[in-house]
């Protein structure tokens, strides 16, 4: 009676914790901390995961460029192209290409040069071609190539042959952690729920809710005090102690939390619901970013890392009217969070990036919808982005030609996740010597640094 009474008491009380701090991998990582310089300047990264596999080609898409016209996008798309007429005109140069119509903020943004597109990004062992992709060299190309699970996992461990254990943010953080030395509260956070990209070594991600919910309201009540009494209480069980130890760790990271925010409001208003009513989840994990960034000197960081998610864009059917919402959801929540970090003076200092696991066929598969593809194109955001342009090689829309890798418009990448994620980390204070450690495959890759940030 008494362990199933500590465990419907336990339960009860871990509910009421909503900012919980995460189990670390178990990879032998520690001896990278002396590799990092602390620096007192504040940097920021924010992930956002739209969970899917994201259709790119109806999300940036080639109206009239050196290459090719519209109506090679137009073929090739059959029912599922959008028509010229509603796309947003952007420029590349002399090149136009045209955003997906319910990326209004995300054109203004690229527009005032506080954007830009990394286009045909994907996870990539090495730079490959159609002919080498098609040899079927195991070794070449990265495993479950369209699986959600392997590519998901993949994209945020840049592990694309084996199974990754922390993820390359997580590694960041580790690596950075002199940088935030004495803080109470971890440099990485999800918003939207567990994440291995954040999963380090030494690193313990906090899980925390987005909007304005209450982080902790056990602390001060009798709930709460004996919830602590629990956690400090010497069973002699060392796997019961872990756990306790890892929940204790999430209370005193809630209570700090809870404690900062508590005068945190910004003046910056997010669009919490969309035009038809529906929340807008996002928009809240956002704005519970934001609001964690304001309140960073409090918590004693001066490097944050945070990931965000967005689910729904597995689109095999009922594309057009699916994504229509999920971009319009991203477009808004993104131009709030650039509308607060300059609010909070540090849009130079906060860079916002997109992933997914995969892109999609360019071809439609007959319901509706498209399927799993590969080389995806992507948005990175702030004012420390030499924005307004392209970046990577926009590949030519034509089936079954040299940037196929099937028969159906399935992008073979032109940029690695390596090198769009270490384009981020030599910006977010990461030195070229310790690169390889976060991105074990970047040696294989010409170029590291893909020139987006300043």
């Amino acid at each position: 009676m008494l362990i199933r009474s500590r465990r419907g008491f336990l339960r009860d009380a871990i509910r009421s914790v909503s900012a919980v701090g995460a189990l670390g991998a178990m990879t032998k990582f520690g001896e990278m901390n002396a590799l990092a310089a602390p620096s007192s300047s504040y940097q920021a990264l924010v992930c956002i995961f739209m969970e899917g596999g994201n259709d790119g080609h109806n999300t940036v898409i080639p109206i009239n460029t050196a290459q090719q016209g519209f109506n090679l996008y137009q073929t090739a798309r059959a029912g599922m192209g959008l028509s010229q007429a509603s796309l947003l005109p952007i420029a590349n140069g002399n090149d136009v290409y045209g955003l997906h119509p319910e990326l209004v903020e995300i054109q203004s943004l690229y527009n005032a040069g506080h954007a830009a597109v990394l286009a045909n990004v994907g996870m990539l062992v090495k730079p490959i071609d159609r002919t080498a992709y098609n040899t079927n060299n195991s070794t070449i190309v990265p495993n479950a190539l369209f699986s959600h699970s392997d590519q998901a996992s993949q994209w945020q461990t840049s592990i694309p042959t084996g199974l990754g254990s922390t993820g390359w943010g997580g590694r960041m953080a580790d690596l950075l952690q002199p940088s935030n030395a004495g803080a109470t509260f971890p440099s990485a956070t999800s918003t939207g729920g567990s994440s291995l990209f954040l999963t380090g070594q030494q690193t313990f991600a906090a899980n925390v809710p987005g909007g304005n919910a209450t982080l902790l309201n056990t602390v001060n009540t009798a709930r709460g005090g004996g919830l602590q009494q629990l956690l400090t209480f010497d069973n002699g069980l060392k796997l019961v102690q872990a756990a306790n130890g890892t929940l204790n760790r999430g209370v005193n990271y809630a209570s700090a939390l809870s404690g900062a925010l508590s005068s945190a409001a910004l003046a910056t208003q997010f669009p919490l619901t969309g035009t038809d009513g529906s929340p807008n989840l996002l928009a809240a994990q956002l704005q519970t970013v934001a609001r964690i960034i304001k309140v960073r000197g409090t918590l004693g960081l001066s490097r944050q890392i945070f990931y965000c998610t967005i689910g729904g864009f597995d689109t095999h059917g009922g594309q057009l009217g699916i994504q229509d919402s999920l971009l319009q959801q991203v477009s808004k929540a993104v131009s709030a969070f650039y509308q607060a970090t300059q609010e909070l003076g540090v849009d130079q200092n906060v860079t916002t990036f997109t992933a997914s696991e995969f892109g999609r066929t360019l071809t439609p598969n007959g319901s509706g919808g498209t399927d799993h593809a590969w080389g995806n194109h992507h948005f990175v955001i702030g004012s420390g982005v030499k924005g307004g342009k392209f970046y990577g090689q926009f590949p030519l829309l034509t089936l079954g030609g040299q940037y196929d890798a099937t028969q159906r418009g399935c992008l073979i990448p032109t940029s690695s996740v390596d090198q769009y994620g270490a384009t981020l980390a030599q910006w977010f204070g990461v030195g070229t010597g310790n690169m390889s450690t976060i991105f074990p495959n970047i040696v294989n890759f010409p170029t590291a640094n893909l020139g987006i940030l300043g």
